[in-house]
């Protein structure tokens, strides 16, 4: 990961990841959440996922390696996925500045 400086100079966590295509998407690190004695990663697509429509976000199963790295595994089951994503929500509520201009979290409750 990299932190890089956006518009309004906020510093953000940047992560770059290849899709199946062999494309790169350049992500925000959004946040890891424990679920069920599991990790996971939550990530944004900032450049390269022009197909993913703004506020969309990746989750992926997070498995330390032991030696630095992490592998990022896509996630399956769509009941698992959900209950990460409200994990999430719950977990990140409080940052929440009513401004759902990229986030649906809220809406969907």
């Amino acid at each position: 990961m990299e932190n890089e400086k956006i518009e309004n100079n906020e510093e953000i966590e940047t992560i770059v990841l290849t899709d199946e295509d062999g494309k790169e998407v350049k992500c925000e690190f959004l946040d890891t959440v424990e679920l069920n004695g599991k990790l996971y990663c939550v990530v944004e697509p900032i450049e390269g996922g022009e197909e993913y429509e703004e506020g969309s976000c990746y989750i992926f199963h997070l498995n330390d390696n032991g030696d630095e790295t992490v592998d990022l595994t896509p996630i399956e089951d769509e009941s698992e996925l959900n209950a990460v994503f409200e994990k999430f929500l719950e977990n990140n509520s409080e940052n929440c500045d009513g401004n759902c201009s990229g986030c649906a979290g809220c809406e969907e409750k």
